[in-house]
C-alpha cells in the first residue's frame, strides 16, 4: 500500500456538487431577525456615547455667508458644534477618482464651506448627550445664505449653465462618453422605418427598511478607529475612509452587523460617515448618528433621473438596424466615491441595446451636475431605464409595422446560434436563452389567448367608450453579473471589481468557520455560503458558521454589488473549502494508510466506500493538524484552514423576460397590475427558495419605480416628496402574486452560476409601460415617461377625449 506523504492534491476546475448545494433550505438568519435579535447599528450604545445631528441646508444652491453656532453651543446637553471652516474639518473632503479623461472630480466636503450645492447638504454638526438634545440644538444654528441659480433638470443644466454647480465644470458636465459602432447614419438613411422618440425616467431610490447609521470609536491614543456602519462594501469604505482621515488601512476597522437592506444606497461613502469619525477623534468619545427617514429621502443616494433622445431604424420585417441615442443623466451635485458620476450614464450607454442584435449603434452618454441629491448605484444600475427605452421602441416599431410585439422580439433577440455574440459596445453575450425565456413567459401568461380575447372584444365593441381597459406588455432584458476583472463594474475606477475572498477554517474541535469578504443586506448569505462550504466538506449546514463584515477578521473582499455575491463569493468559498477538504483527505489517508482518492466525507466522517462506519472524524483530523504535527503527512504544514480568492475574469449575462397584465381605470387613471410573470436564466442555483425571494423583491421594487415612486423637485431645487406621505414606496398591496419560471443554462464560471439579485428590477418598468400603452391604444395614447401615475394617465385620457370631441362630426 502506498501511503501519501507529499502535498495534497486539489482539483480547482469542477463546481461544487452534492447536498446541501441546490437545496431550498430555509434561511438560517431569519430566526434571529424575526425574534428581534438582530445586531443593528441603531441598537449599539457605548459608555459615554454621544449623538450627532446635522444642520442641513434648506436651499439648493447658495453661498454660505455666515454661520452662528453660539445659541446651539449654549443649549442643554450640547458638547460641541462643528462647521466646515473648523481647522480639523476644513481640509477633509471625499473625492471620487476615475481614469476616464472626461471625468471631473468634485471634492465633497464633510461639512459644506463657502457654498451649498443641494438641499440637505450638511453645513454643521451638533454633538450632544442624546439624539433629541442634538436635534433640538441643531435648530438653533443660524446660517445666512446668498441664493444662486438652482439647476434641477439635467438637459437644462447642460444647455444653460449659468451659476454652474462647480466652477471648475462650467458646462455642468461631470462625465461624458460616446459609444460608437458601425455606420449609424448610413444605416438610418437606408432604414424602412425611422422612429424618433424621447423618454424620461423618474428619480427614485432604494428606500431600505433600515436607514443609514454610523457609530465611531477611537482607542485611547486615537490611533485606531472602529466604525460600526451599514456599509455594503466595508473593505472599500475602510480604504476610502482611511485616506480621508490620513490613516493607514490597518488603523481603521469597519464592523458591519445585520443590515436592513442596501440596494446600492449603502455602497458609497457619505460625508456623514467620515464626519462622525472625525467628531469622535476630536472629542475622544464614541459618537453615533442614525439617519431619519426624512434625512434618507433628502440626502441618501437617488437614481434613475434620465432623459433619452433616440432615433431607431428598422427594416420592413422588423429587424432593428440602427440606434442613435443621446442620454442626459442627472447625477446630482457631486461625483460620489467610489463609483463616480459615471456609474449610471456609462452603464446606460454601454448596455442600452440589451439582449438584441445590432451592428450600428451610437450613444452619447452625459452625466450632468445639478443642484439635487447626488445619484449613484441602485439595484439594476441604469438598466431598468435602458430596458424601458428599448422595449418601448420595439412596441412602437411593431405598431408602425403592423407586427405583433412578440414577433418583433423574436426577430431581434440574440439566439443560441449567434453565440458568442459581441455587442456593439464589445461586451460578449454568453447566454443563449433569451428566446427561451421569452417563449416561456408568453406561454405562462397566455399571451396568444389574451390577444385573441382582445381581438374578439374589438370586433364586438368597436366603440371608443371606455371604463376599465386591459392591456398586456412584454419586456426582455439581460443583466451582466458576477463581473470579473476584465469586465469590471464602474467607469475606469482606480480598482478592479473582479475578485472575492473566503477563509475556511476547521478549528481543533472540528467546528467549521467560513469568513467571507462579501456582505449581506438581506440576501441570505449566511445560508447560501454555508451550503457551499458544507457541500464541499461533507457536513450539514448547521455545522458551518459564516462570518462577514469585520475588516479586521476577514480577508479583503469587495462586498455586495452588481449581483456578484453568489457567483464570485461562492467561487471563493468553494476554493477555500476544497483546499481544506484536500488537506483533510490527505491527513485521513495518512492515518488510515489509504489513498485520498479512496476517501469521502459524510456527516463529518472521513471513510472509504467499503467501510462507511470506520474512519477519521473532522475533529480528529483537526486535532492532528493542530496538536500532533508529527503525525501529519510529510511536507504538510500544521493547521487546517485556507484563504482563497476567486476571480471569474469575465462576467456572465443572466437572461430574462417578463410579461405584465394590467387594468387601467379610465375614470381615475389608476393602474392595477393583475399579473406579473417572469422567467430568468439563473444558471445553477445554491438555494432555489432564496433565489425566488430575491426575484420577488427585485420585481416589487421595479413595480414601485414603474407606477408611483418619484422624488420630485420644484424649480428651486426643493424636494416635494420628502416623506412617505408624498413618496409612495412600494408595499405588499401594490404587488400581485408573482409567477416565476426558471431556465438553468450553466454559466462559464466555477459554480456555473448567473447573478440573480438585480435582474427582476429590469423588466417591470417596460413590461408595465407596454401593457398600459396596449390598454390605451384604442384611445390613441402612448406614454413614454415614468412613473405611470394616476395623474399622468388621467391627463392623457382627458387629452385624448378632448381631441376626439373636437373632431368635426361627419353626417351622411
Amino acid at each position: 500500500m502506498t501511503v501519501p506523504d507529499g502535498p495534497f492534491r486539489l482539483d480547482e476546475t469542477q463546481p461544487t456538487i452534492g447536498e446541501p448545494f441546490g437545496e431550498p433550505i430555509p434561511r438560517r438568519e431569519d430566526a434571529r431577525l424575526l425574534r428581534g435579535r438582530g445586531r443593528y447599528v441603531a441598537n449599539l450604545r457605548y459608555d459615554g456615547q454621544l449623538a450627532v445631528a446635522f444642520v442641513r441646508s434648506p436651499v439648493a444652491h447658495a453661498r454660505i455667508e455666515s454661520i452662528d453656532t453660539a445659541a446651539a453651543l449654549d443649549a442643554p446637553g450640547v458638547i460641541d458644534v462643528a462647521t466646515g471652516t473648523d481647522a480639523d474639518f476644513a481640509y477633509l473632503a471625499l473625492v471620487a477618482e476615475s481614469a476616464l479623461p472626461t471625468h471631473v472630480a468634485t471634492p465633497q466636503p464633510l461639512l459644506a464651506s463657502g457654498k451649498v450645492r443641494y438641499q440637505g447638504e450638511a453645513v454643521a454638526a451638533v454633538v450632544a448627550s442624546s439624539e433629541a438634545l442634538a436635534a433640538d440644538a441643531a435648530e438653533l444654528v443660524e446660517v445666512a445664505y446668498g441664493d444662486l441659480t438652482a439647476h434641477v433638470d439635467a438637459v437644462e443644466a447642460a444647455s444653460e449653465p449659468s451659476d454652474p454647480v462647480h466652477d471648475h465644470a462650467p458646462d455642468n458636465l461631470l462625465v461624458t462618453r460616446t459609444f460608437d459602432a458601425g455606420d449609424v447614419d448610413g444605416a438610418l438613411a437606408g432604414a424602412h422605418l425611422v422612429l424618433e422618440r424621447r423618454y424620461r425616467t423618474n428619480r427614485h431610490g432604494g428606500t431600505p427598511m433600515e436607514c443609514r447609521g454610523v457609530v465611531a470609536r477611537w482607542n485611547s491614543d486615537r490611533t485606531k478607529l472602529t466604525l460600526h456602519t451599514t456599509s455594503q462594501v466595508p473593505h472599500l469604505h475602510r480604504n476610502a475612509l482611511a485616506r480621508v482621515l490620513g490613516l493607514a488601512d490597518n488603523a481603521v476597522q469597519l464592523l458591519v452587523g445585520d443590515v436592513g437592506g442596501g440596494f446600492g444606497t449603502k455602497a458609497v461613502l457619505y460625508p456623514e460617515d467620515a464626519a462622525v469619525a472625525q467628531l469622535a477623534r476630536r472629542l475622544g468619545r464614541p459618537v453615533g448618528w442614525i439617519e431619519t427617514r426624512s434625512e434618507h429621502l433628502l440626502t441618501a443616494l437617488h437614481a434613475r433621473d434620465h432623459h433619452y433622445s433616440v432615433r431607431a431604424g428598422f427594416d420592413a420585417d422588423g429587424t432593428l438596424v440602427a440606434v442613435d441615442a443621446v442620454l442626459h443623466a442627472n447625477v446630482g451635485a457631486y461625483s460620489v466615491p467610489p463609483w463616480t458620476a459615471g456609474i449610471e450614464p456609462l452603464m446606460a450607454g454601454g448596455l442600452l441595446t440589451g439582449p438584441y442584435k445590432l451592428d450600428h449603434y451610437r450613444c452619447e452618454a452625459n452625466g450632468v451636475a445639478t443642484n439635487t441629491t447626488p445619484t449613484g448605484p441602485y439595484r439594476g444600475v441604469a438598466r431598468p431605464a435602458t430596458v424601458f427605452v428599448m422595449e418601448r421602441l420595439l412596441d412602437d416599431a411593431a405598431a408602425e409595422l403592423g407586427m405583433d410585439p412578440l414577433d418583433i422580439r423574436r426577430r431581434n433577440l440574440v439566439a443560441p446560434d449567434d453565440l458568442p455574440y459581441a455587442a456593439p459596445t464589445r461586451l460578449i453575450h454568453d447566454s443563449g436563452t433569451y428566446l427561451e425565456c421569452l417563449e416561456r413567459v408568453a406561454e405562462m401568461v397566455g399571451y396568444e389567448e389574451f390577444r385573441a380575447g382582445q381581438r374578439a372584444v374589438s370586433a364586438d365593441e368597436p366603440s371608443t367608450e371606455h371604463d376599465h381597459l386591459m392591456g398586456i406588455g412584454l419586456a426582455c432584458y439581460n443583466e451582466l453579473t458576477g463581473l470579473g476583472q476584465k469586465a469590471s463594474a464602474g467607469p475606469r475606477l482606480p480598482f478592479r471589481t473582479g475578485h472575492e475572498s473566503a477563509c475556511v477554517r476547521i478549528d481543533p474541535t472540528g467546528r467549521i468557520t467560513a469568513a467571507m469578504g462579501v456582505t449581506s443586506q438581506g440576501q441570505g448569505l449566511e445560508t447560501t455560503m454555508a451550503q457551499v462550504v458544507a457541500a464541499e466538506l461533507g457536513v450539514g449546514v448547521d455545522d458551518v458558521t459564516v462570518e462577514m463584515g469585520d475588516t479586521d477578521r476577514v480577508s479583503f473582499g469587495l462586498g455586495a454589488f452588481a449581483s456578484r455575491q453568489g457567483v464570485i463569493g461562492s467561487g471563493a468559498a468553494t476554493l477555500a473549502a476544497r483546499t481544506v477538504r484536500a488537506k483533510v483527505l490527505a491527513i485521513a489517508a495518512h492515518l488510515l494508510e489509504a489513498e485520498p482518492e479512496w476517501l469521502t466525507i459524510d456527516d463529518g466522517l472521513v471513510h472509504t466506500a467499503d467501510a462507511p462506519a470506520v474512519g477519521v472524524t473532522l475533529a480528529e483530523a483537526a486535532a492532528v493538524a493542530y496538536f500532533e504535527p508529527h503525525r501529519l503527512p510529510r511536507g504538510t504544514e500544521p493547521g487546517l484552514e485556507a484563504t482563497r480568492f476567486y476571480d471569474p475574469m469575465t462576467g456572465t449575462f443572466a437572461a430574462g423576460a417578463q410579461a405584465a397584465v394590467v387594468e387601467v381605470d379610465a375614470a381615475t387613471g389608476e393602474v392595477t397590475v393583475q399579473r406579473l410573470v417572469c422567467v430568468e436564466d439563473t444558471g445553477r442555483v445554491i438555494n432555489p427558495m432564496i433565489v425566488d425571494g430575491q426575484v420577488h423583491g427585485a420585481i416589487g421594487q421595479g413595480i414601485g419605480g414603474a407606477l408611483f415612486e418619484h422624488l420630485v423637485y420644484d424649480e428651486q431645487g426643493q424636494l416635494l416628496s420628502g416623506t412617505f406621505m408624498d413618496y409612495l414606496a412600494v408595499s405588499a398591496d401594490g404587488v400581485p402574486s408573482i409567477e416565476l419560471g426558471h431556465v438553468a443554462d450553466p454559466a462559464h464560471n466555477l459554480n456555473q452560476m448567473r447573478g440573480v439579485g438585480e435582474g427582476g428590477t429590469l423588466g417591470p418598468y417596460a413590461a408595465i409601460a407596454n401593457a398600459v400603452c396596449d390598454a390605451l391604444a384604442p384611445l390613441g395614447i402612448t406614454i413614454n415617461e415614468l412613473p405611470l401615475s394616476p395623474a399622468r394617465i388621467h391627463a392623457a385620457i382627458a387629452a385624448a377625449d378632448s381631441r376626439r370631441e373636437a373632431r368635426p362630426s361627419v353626417s351622411g
